[in-house]
């Protein structure tokens, strides 16, 4: 059951954490720099996370949790964590959503990371991949939040679509402005949508790599790529203060230099 978008209920202070992408080393020093935990047992044969989330705060993932990294599966795990605090939220990035089906036994290609995640979770129980798969199920496309005032989503979102559930919305929130074709590299060309976005909500996403937090129009993207040697980056909101932790290495080399595409002609 996917849970609902429209959490305009929710307020107060917000810690949204950039696309993690595997680098579970990284994403443990960022919640501990912004007063949150992560704790490690074993239970059954597994390893299982516990988090603890600073009083007065909740924790929100920009989604993209698995890929290229070196620790998709803990990852996975401390966000899953999170989330059963009921005091963490996430949405789902397009990277989760190709894993989600190659959990499902569908036909996917192994490229831009997933061979990566999909070696590590070859080494994973079935229980586990199960739990993936129904975590990543259940997420909404996007976080409405804070009276109306913030809105979360993996790749972006037009105006217009706020409120809103459909196929074509859920598209847009995982893979952003796109027209279908890709570039050399196999890439699919994507055109910068917060350039014309004019919507109330502040929207905070991901998707795509800048070398630093990018604001636009009431927009803020926060992916600054730590998979490709950058950094883990996290908005504190309504402070609107930025925290980031440098890449402890680069794990997979990029295709396209780091930025935002230009706006659709």
């Amino acid at each position: 059951m996917v849970a609902t978008f429209d959490m305009r209920h929710l307020g107060g202070a917000f810690d949204i954490i950039g696309d993690v992408h595997g680098c579970a080393d990284e994403l443990e020093t960022l919640l501990d720099r912004l007063g949150h935990g992560v704790t490690w047992r074993s239970a059954s044969g597994d390893r299982v996370a516990e988090v603890r989330i600073a009083p007065g705060r909740r924790l929100v993932f920009v989604g993209d949790l698995t890929d290229r990294g070196p620790r998709a599966p803990d990852s996975l795990r401390i966000v899953m964590a999170a989330l059963r605090t009921g005091f963490g939220f996430c949405v789902p990035g397009n990277h989760d959503d190709k894993f989600r089906r190659w959990l499902k036994g569908n036909d996917v290609t192994l490229t831009h990371g997933l061979d990566v995640t999909v070696s590590q979770m070859r080494a994973e129980t079935d229980a586990f991949h199960n739990e993936a798969r129904a975590f990543i199920e259940g997420l909404p496309p996007y976080l409405w939040l804070d009276g109306g005032r913030l809105l979360v989503a993996h790749a972006g979102i037009k105006a217009p679509m706020i409120g809103h559930a459909s196929d074509g919305v859920r598209r847009f929130c995982l893979f952003g402005d796109t027209d279908g074709k890709t570039d050399q590299n196999g890439l699919a060309i994507r055109y910068d949508w917060a350039a014309r976005y004019d919507g109330k909500p502040r929207v905070v996403y991901g998707h795509t790599p800048v070398p630093e937090p990018a604001e636009k129009n009431n927009t803020a993207c926060i992916d600054t790529g730590c998979c490709f040697g950058g950094a883990l980056t996290a908005l504190r909101y309504p402070e609107m203060q930025y925290v980031t932790v440098p890449a402890r290495a680069t794990y997979a080399s990029r295709a396209r230099p780091f930025g935002l595409p230009p706006p659709r002609p």
